[in-house]
């Protein structure tokens, strides 16, 4: 029988806006509000389930050298970038060549990562059988037994081709729950006719030179000053106990940076695209983003194209370095699936060594395998610079959903003067309180 695919549709109604860290912009993802409305209780009361959905994973992955014949639909979700480039239909026909005792109908439909958490926990049994999701989503994910637990030749895939920081962005209650294929941070693009190598590694320093734009009532941006100056999520990300510590005179003075900040002339707050914009027409030097604007960036810039980590702020008389969440794009497997060895078997493959070869060549989406070299690449330099030495990982607790809408509030108060110098540590203590507030409740 031929091997065939189709191509389906997917109309979702999105219940909620997402705080999104690519705003607008296509691939990018933002702090979803991870964990907003899956506390850990829903975890708990599925952990018999995801149990059941590893076991499943581990029967699959040790049966692999003896795949029995099977002829069915695996329904397949991705961005529409990876559907238009052909990435996608690419890499399945490839699975499908090495997989000759099966014989799958592939269903292909369109589902951005970041909108994987609302998507999914609709209709878990009618959602993709394999699908990409930003590991910010995790927690729901796994609250609504939608994410099935890797296990045998696949966790050793993970653990040993990736850094210990993107096996950690794909680990929830001590699993691993997705294969990671792209890390999901952001840095600086600047335009090197304004400014040096040496500028950018000071923001200040920008500022006295060129017009900087970058989104402070965006919450997955904001945090970056609050890092910076000892802030903490958290504890260590992992700590639910240890709650957000945006409090004391730490954060007052990462609060009064910022009041300046958007006090400065030579500052542009960043959204609906503004800066983007900017970049094209000149009257801004420099933005924050992600790899998901590197080709409209290069376009804009052209020969003045430039690519940094973040720089460091004086907060409060001390130089920091500000500090992005750090996290990752994966491929996750839908325990409702009906063939999970086929489905697990395809999961693994999209996040194989040539599919993120072949996704960095059509798309620009940086591989997290160690073993997929890339050379030359400056967007890739400063990632692995952010990874190392300006960012903190994204928690991935149910209660960092309390983060978002309290940081958000603040960069707007800021923005339209309601925060100055004279009550920013009383804000800054109003913010703090409602992070550490079960929203739930």
């Amino acid at each position: 029988m031929k091997k065939k695919a189709v191509s389906l549709l997917l109309v979702t109604a999105m219940a909620a806006s997402m705080i999104a860290g690519c705003g607008n912009n296509a691939g990018g993802n933002a702090g979803t509000n991870a964990g907003a409305n899956a506390g850990s209780d829903a975890a708990d009361n599925n952990t018999a389930d995801t149990t059941e959905a590893a076991d499943a994973a581990d029967a699959a992955d040790d049966g692999a050298a003896e795949e029995e014949a099977w002829s069915g639909t695996i329904t397949v979700w991705s961005p529409q970038e990876d559907q238009d480039t052909g990435w996608l239909s690419a890499q399945c026909d490839a699975f499908n060549e090495a997989h000759p005792n099966w014989d799958i109908t592939f269903a292909y439909g369109v589902c951005a990562e970041g909108d994987a958490k609302t998507t999914v926990t609709q209709d878990v049994e009618g959602s993709a059988d394999v699908y990409m999701l930003a590991n910010d989503n995790i927690p729901d994910l796994v609250a609504a037994n939608g994410l099935a637990e890797l296990g045998g030749s696949y966790l050793d895939y993970v653990t040993g081709t990736n850094s210990d920081s993107i096996v950690a962005s794909v680990t929830y209650n001590d699993a691993v729950v997705a294969f990671p294929f792209t890390s999901n941070t952001w840095f600086m693009y600047y335009d090197t006719s304004v400014f040096t190598e040496e500028d950018v590694k000071s923001l200040d320093t920008m500022l006295e030179k060129g017009k900087v734009s970058f989104p402070v009532n965006n919450s997955w941006y904001i945090q970056a000053f609050y890092a910076a100056n000892g802030c903490t999520l958290f504890g260590d990300g992992t700590d639910a106990a240890a709650g957000i510590d945006f409090s004391g005179d730490k954060a007052a003075a990462a609060t009064d940076y910022l009041v300046d900040l958007v006090a400065n002339p030579n500052f542009i707050n960043d959204k609906d695209g503004s800066g983007m914009a900017g970049l094209r027409d000149g009257s801004v030097n420099a933005i924050f983003s992600g790899t998901w604007d590197a080709e409209s960036v290069k376009e804009a810039l052209g020969d003045n194209f430039g690519v940094a980590a973040l720089p460091t702020a004086n907060i409060g008389g001390t130089e920091g370095q500000l500090k992005s969440f750090m996290g990752s794009k994966a491929i996750g497997v839908n325990p409702s699936a009906e063939n999970q060895q086929v489905a697990m078997a395809l999961a693994a493959y999209l996040a194989g060594e040539d599919a993120q070869k072949a996704h960095y060549e059509m798309r620009n989406i940086l591989p997290t395998n160690l073993n997929v070299e890339i050379a030359d690449d400056p967007i890739a330099a400063a990632v692995s610079k952010v990874m190392a030495d300006t960012s903190i990982m994204q928690p991935l607790v149910s209660e960092m959903g309390n983060y978002w809408s309290p940081a958000e509030n603040m960069g707007n108060a800021i923005i339209s003067g309601e925060v100055t110098h004279d009550n920013a540590a009383e804000k800054t203590e109003e913010m703090n309180t409602a992070m550490n507030t079960d929203v739930a409740k």
